[in-house]
């Protein structure tokens, strides 16, 4: 589990299965990947992805963690469905 693997090379001595249980106890739940065709993009997309590196960057620089969470809706339709799983809050895909 990639979680795991990256607390514990930060010092945590946690294994995959606290993590599972830990994060089940908040209402998440494993999730299956999946691609979808992107539509129109956003006119001040570049701008956003700036704008979270430079918090990004301000965060790690200060020594604080930092984490990537995908909110983007996923539709389970067609062949684009990929196999595999991350987690997430229960009902969110």
């Amino acid at each position: 589990m990639k979680l795991a693997d990256e607390l514990s090379a930060q010092g945590y001595e946690v294994g995959p299965n606290t993590v599972a249980r830990l994060l089940k106890d908040h209402d998440y739940s494993l999730q299956g990947n999946s691609q979808t065709i992107e539509g129109r993009q956003h006119p001040d997309r570049d701008a956003q992805f700036c704008y979270l590196n430079d918090q990004v960057s301000a965060f790690l620089e200060a020594g604080l963690p930092v984490i990537s969470v995908d909110t983007k809706k996923k539709n389970w339709s067609g062949p684009l469905r990929t196999v595999g799983g991350s987690t997430s809050p229960q009902g969110n895909r």
